[in-house]
């Protein structure tokens, strides 16, 4: 557990993700002390004296500034958003020499400042990235870890609760897998407002041919390039994201996130970081939940690992 009582929060890359998570952290007031990093330190400068004015016109309460990489060692959390942008019509795993060009310079002066927090990557190809931290930082996995599926189980909720004229809090579903082109929602484990799915449909018919998960998961996969198309990168929902995991932990809220966790031996995969139901409380991922997969649903898992693992292996090379 971690022993210093800081609430601050050191978040690398000043790009669109990394002001709107830095952003999303102060209008919460989850953080007593936010730290901007960006090898563009102008660039950095300016989103903090934004972020100032913000904080000061609607008198918000939440210390920021810029830094180095000095000011994680003791920090309670890190938010990795440093990468390349993503282009329209190019995947996540496209942007992997681009990201790791940048995470090389990265890795080494987080490692030596001492940061023994918990590192939320946000990064972009995000289960590939969550890997390499954890391998290279030597933090615990329960530490270290990707936002993976969150956002794409965030937009899926949404999307079924319109479909269906249901609020989204009562659809109760996880997107698995990939944060990316390979992800998939166990539709075994979909519940409507507690009700099973196969239940649900039973006593509201009419929503049969609405609920088509095949198509539900093809729009959460391309919802991020389709909202990239129109303006040019994502921002909020991630931004948002990256507060929701914080704020599960500080306030120790025992919630179930879909998260990128390394895993060692969960639903039979190994070496790989992809998006599981985790809980999230004080001292990070506390548990990950292993939920008894249909047959194709663990085929589609260990296909979303062996793209994982696949990219991985091409680092470097």
């Amino acid at each position: 557990m971690h022993q210093f009582g800081s609430r601050k929060v050191v978040v690398i890359g000043m790009g669109r993700v990394g002001s709107h998570a830095a952003l999303s952290l102060m209008f919460n007031q989850l953080v007593d002390e936010i730290v901007l990093i960006d090898i563009n330190k102008a660039a950095a400068h300016a989103e903090m004296v934004d972020l100032k004015d913000w904080s000061s016109a609607l008198n918000v309460h939440v210390k920021i500034r810029t830094g180095d990489y000095s000011d994680c060692a003791d920090a309670r959390f890190v938010v990795m958003t440093a990468g390349r942008h993503r282009k329209p019509n190019e995947s996540r795993l496209q942007m992997l020499d681009g990201t790791f060009r940048i995470m090389q310079d990265i890795v080494c002066p987080i490692r030596e400042s001492g940061f023994h927090g918990i590192l939320i990557s946000v990064s972009n190809p995000a289960d590939v990235v969550a890997e390499y931290l954890y391998r290279e930082l030597d933090l615990p996995r329960n530490h270290c870890f990707g936002t993976g599926t969150a956002l794409d189980t965030f937009r899926m909720r949404r999307m079924v609760g319109n479909l269906i004229g249901l609020e989204r809090s009562q659809v109760q579903a996880v997107v698995m897998g990939e944060h990316g082109d390979s992800s998939f929602v166990p539709v075994s484990h979909v519940y409507l407002g507690g009700v099973p799915l196969k239940e649900f449909v039973r006593m509201r018919p009419e929503t049969a041919e609405k609920l088509e998960f095949d198509k539900v998961t093809q729009w959460v996969r391309s919802a991020g390039a389709d909202i990239i198309a129109g303006k040019g990168a994502t921002e909020f929902g991630i931004g948002g994201t990256v507060a929701k995991i914080v704020s599960a932990i500080l306030h120790n809220e025992k919630r179930v996130v879909p998260l990128s966790v390394h895993l060692d031996g969960e639903y039979g995969e190994s070496n790989v970081s992809v998006g599981v139901p985790c809980l999230l409380g004080e001292d990070g991922i506390e548990q990950i939940f292993e939920l008894e997969l249909a047959p194709n649903e663990q085929a589609a898992l260990h296909n979303s690992c062996e793209i994982i693992r696949g990219s991985f292996a091409t680092i470097g090379a």
